[in-house]
């Protein structure tokens, strides 16, 4: 055996005195990942508990527990009469002791010892800012959740005995009683004709996607989306192996003409529509053009992915209702979410669809995510029953119409020599299209140094093409006159 090493074990060993760890385990952590690191070596003798308990500052006792727990791990052995020395069985280097480095020993690797592949795909601009005032795609405002509602049925369900099968394994497709609470729902406001057995739930939109992709599209197969489109959408169909293909949008929605065009020619396999409001750009598909895209499902075999983000926010007439409510052929698959009607961070969303689909995503939802956190759908789904979340949407509904009415005026009044716009009859965003000459991302970048942010997956500008998205959900009225006026400010001192 060696004598004992001469490391600077005050400095290998770091110790928080706030940490909620105990300091004996702070000590037996960090000899372990310094003998996992190689600066303890096999065979090496280490100091004595009253020694090491001096150079760190602590009770003896407390170093007599580190080293209890290192032997009990198998890490060291205590050898009567001799000392304490790091185990010959370590998996650890026989080589001389590496030299002194204290950050191996305190940090973690900034990046893997392995090659893999690295998706320029997936990259998505990560808006996080610290300003006050920012513009959204089209979030709704977070302030108006009905929380003490939620907090209390949650409560309520948390504490019924009854309740506890759903902290175990249940239904892959989600808690039974919302399912069943939402296909009312569904039935009652948006004329679907659905069971239970025809949803399955999710995490949002964006999981149903994945989802719907995952399990319908496969490597070259040819998806239509309008141009322009969700851009996230558009991501998960690339990943998934898929083909873009882009068809014009117009003031009635996606152009069926230039679809029925590419089906003469080439075999679709899925169409992506926002039909209720198009995103980004907040135009409404036409009846007639729903009825069309029906058709020609039918005919020429492709399936109808309809996202249905914000169909409970229309401010005049009743909503259009959605092609899957007029359905008979079993060619649409309807992804919705609760995650505007009532906050982005609660996570709860479904996928409509014929029984056997809806089978066949389960199997994949559960290598995901099982089943989902069937409390919180629970909670949701009495709140349904009780139709607390109906009269939440009908208020929330005439606050953002309040919103839509004053940035529209504020855009009209303040803005209209940079833009031009039409008020969108639902939704919660405003397409504002911009004069060329003005550089978007100077606008951008101009606003954020006067607290405002404009995030840059609002931004649509090309050779052809110069908008902007403005999400006035997320802001109250004054919020939103200030953000008009900051941005007023920079486009007349020349930010563009």
């Amino acid at each position: 055996m060696s004598s004992p090493v001469e490391i600077p074990f005050k400095n290998v060993i770091l110790l928080d005195r706030l940490s909620g760890t105990p300091v004996y385990l702070q000590i037996a952590r960090q000899m372990i990942n310094a003998i996992q690191r190689g600066l303890l070596t096999k065979g090496v003798k280490l100091p004595g508990t009253r020694s090491l308990a001096e150079t760190l500052e602590v009770h003896r006792k407390t170093v007599v527990a580190a080293y209890d727990e290192l032997d009990a791990q198998g890490w060291i052995e205590m050898l009567p009469n001799k000392g304490t020395f790091v185990t010959k069985k370590s998996p650890v280097s026989t080589a001389s002791p590496l030299e002194f480095n204290a950050n191996d020993l305190v940090s973690y690797p900034k990046q893997t010892g392995f090659a893999f592949d690295q998706s320029m795909l997936l990259d998505r601009p990560v808006s996080v800012s610290k300003v006050d005032l920012e513009f959204t795609d089209g979030l709704p405002d977070v302030r108006l959740a009905p929380m003490d509602k939620l907090a209390k049925t949650y409560s309520s369900v948390l504490k019924r005995n009854n309740n506890r099968k759903y902290l175990s394994y249940s239904h892959v497709e989600g808690n039974a009683f919302f399912r069943e609470k939402l296909a009312g729902y569904l039935n009652n406001t948006r004329g679907l004709h659905v069971s239970k057995e025809n949803i399955i739930t999710t995490r949002g939109i964006q999981m149903g996607i994945y989802l719907a992709s995952m399990l319908l599209i496969k490597k070259g197969d040819n998806v239509v989306v309008g141009n322009l489109s969700y851009y996230v959408a558009n991501m998960i169909f690339q990943q998934a192996g898929a083909n873009i293909l882009s068809v014009p949008v117009d003031d009635q929605g996606i152009s069926v003409e230039a679809i029925k065009r590419l089906c003469e020619t080439t075999r679709i396999r899925m169409l992506y529509i926002t039909p209720h409001h198009h995103y980004p750009t907040t135009v409404t598909l036409s009846a007639e053009r729903r009825v069309e895209l029906l058709n020609l499902s039918v005919k020429y075999g492709f399936i109808i992915l309809e996202d249905d983000h914000d169909y409970d926010f229309h401010y005049h007439s009743s909503p259009v209702l959605p092609l899957a409510s007029a359905d008979s052929a079993g060619m649409v698959v309807y992804v919705g979410s609760f995650c505007k009607a009532l906050a982005p961070g609660l996570r709860s969303g479904y996928i409509v669809a014929p029984e056997n689909l809806i089978t066949e995503l389960g199997k994949f939802r559960r290598i995901i995510d099982r089943q989902g956190d069937l409390m919180m759908e629970q909670a949701l789904g009495e709140l349904l029953d009780e139709g607390e979340i109906q009269r939440h949407i009908k208020k929330a509904q005439k606050v953002y119409h309040q919103r839509r009415d004053q940035l529209s005026g504020l855009l009209t009044d303040h803005l209209s020599e940079f833009l031009s716009f039409k008020s969108p009859p639902g939704g919660l965003a405003i397409w504002t299209e911009w004069r060329k000459d003005i550089n978007l991302m100077r606008v951008s970048k101009a606003c954020l140094k006067h607290n405002l942010h404009l995030p840059q997956t609002l931004l649509f500008q090309t050779g052809q093409l110069s908008a902007m998205r403005l999400g006035f959900g997320n802001m109250d009225t004054e919020e939103l006159s200030e953000s008009i006026h900051i941005l007023q400010k920079v486009l007349e001192s020349d930010g563009s």
